[in-house]
């Protein structure tokens, strides 16, 4: 059996980035940079008021305090989106708006609240810096700056930003397409009529959840019955896609027949089985440029050894270049038995104090347990070596969701 750290390290060698598709830029939301994006226009484009008040010569109002109060008239106004204003004339000002223009010759801009104005005559009683309450041109980004590195995501800041700049368009990695197959004569679909002895494929579903939630494209294909012909012909034609992913048929029962299937579809089987629970039969092979992954059929086996070894190759494929999970070290809440020998990976809720956060284990840890993966926080890593840790070990979590306040 492999440790999961060689395994993982193995598997994600073989997940690289896909081709290069351009798109809108709202649809680009959550994909990454394919090529680096450069600024067309400084921001911003021209000297505007960061302030509603009244623009002027610093110069002018020098000497201007309580004592010696400045008196200057008002000529005009310059309003955002309006026409450009007039040159300030020295010895005037203007009334402004924030984001409006700053006239030629101004150089400041004093707040309205600090002022008195009886008709166009503007009273100032304290003195003002060059460029007080200004935004100058290209203080935000240059010209020709780079704006987003490749590789960068696009989240809704970085689309703003590149809406400011009149980008439509925006060149990404392209999302990839995973193939999931699930094996079994148990199972059915949603709605098919029962019959004795099945389960609905709920790990069609929760698989092609988990490939839309790393951003990648499920492909779900019919369920595959336990033959080795049905496996090898369902495994050709998931070839077209960029991942596949099998879920069951890779342990050892009479009727586990991935191993055969893989062979009879020409795909080299690379390893099979990972020193972890849960998920031991885990299956890895590498078609071409096709990563092929066997996943158990027990469910939590499924989602916890996708969330390991499937979603981090996924998020590589679409350019993310930490694809891994957040990690963070937190406390058990109470001593926690078991049998040592493999890697083990407990679901667990994580409740903030004033040292950190205490990692609370499910009740329930069994792999057939569909409710122990509803509500988990975090995905604990306990030694394999380890028969016995006491409370308030650190322990290292996997994040699967944004911390609980």
């Amino acid at each position: 059996m492999k440790p999961v750290a060689e395994a993982s390290a193995e598997i994600l060698a073989a997940f690289q980035p896909l081709g290069v598709e351009r798109l809108p830029l709202l649809s680009a939301l959550g994909r990454f940079c394919a090529e680096p994006c450069v600024a067309r226009r400084a921001l911003p484009p021209f000297h505007n008021s960061a302030m509603d008040g009244y623009a002027l010569r610093a110069q002018d109002v020098i000497a201007a305090s309580a004592a010696t109060p400045v008196v200057l008239p008002v000529v005009g106004e310059s309003r955002a989106g309006g026409e450009t204003p007039p040159a300030l004339a020295p010895g005037t000002c203007m009334r402004i708006f924030t984001g409006a223009p700053l006239p030629g010759g101004a150089n400041a801009v004093e707040l309205q609240e600090n002022v008195l104005r009886q008709d166009d005559q503007l009273t100032l009683l304290s003195a003002l810096r060059v460029h007080d309450n200004v935004r100058l041109t290209g203080s935000d980004v240059q010209q020709g700056a780079l704006l987003l590195a490749r590789h960068s995501e696009l989240t809704p800041g970085e689309v703003a930003l590149l809406a400011s700049q009149d980008v439509a368009a925006v060149s990404v990695f392209r999302k990839p397409r995973v193939a999931i197959m699930c094996t079994g004569d148990e199972l059915r679909d949603i709605g098919e009529a029962e019959r004795p002895g099945s389960i609905v494929s709920s790990n069609a579903y929760g698989l092609a959840a988990q490939v839309l939630a790393a951003g990648g494209e499920p492909w779900v294909l019919p369920t595959v019955r336990d033959t080795r012909e049905d496996v090898a012909r369902a495994l050709r034609q998931a070839l077209r896609a960029d991942v596949i992913v099998l879920s069951g048929g890779v342990s050892v029962g009479d009727y586990d027949v991935v191993r055969e299937g893989l062979a009879d579809a020409g795909i080299v089987l690379g390893f099979w089985k990972v020193q972890m629970k849960p998920g031991k039969p885990v299956s890895f092979a590498l078609h071409g440029n096709v990563p092929v992954l066997g996943l158990p059929g027990n469910p939590v086996s499924a989602w916890v050894t996708f969330e390991l070894f499937v979603r981090p190759g996924l998020r590589k494929m679409l350019g993310d270049l930490s694809p891994h999970r957040s990690e963070l070290q937190v406390r058990l809440a109470a001593e926690l038995k078991r049998s040592p020998g493999r890697t083990e990976f407990a679901r667990a809720r994580l409740i903030r104090d004033a040292a950190g956060f205490v990692a609370h284990l499910l009740s329930k840890q069994s792999s057939g347990a569909l409710s122990s993966m509803v509500g988990v926080d975090a995905l604990l890593e306990l030694p394999a070596e380890r028969d016995r840790l006491a409370a308030g070990e650190l322990v290292r979590a996997l994040l699967l969701r944004a911390l609980p306040a």
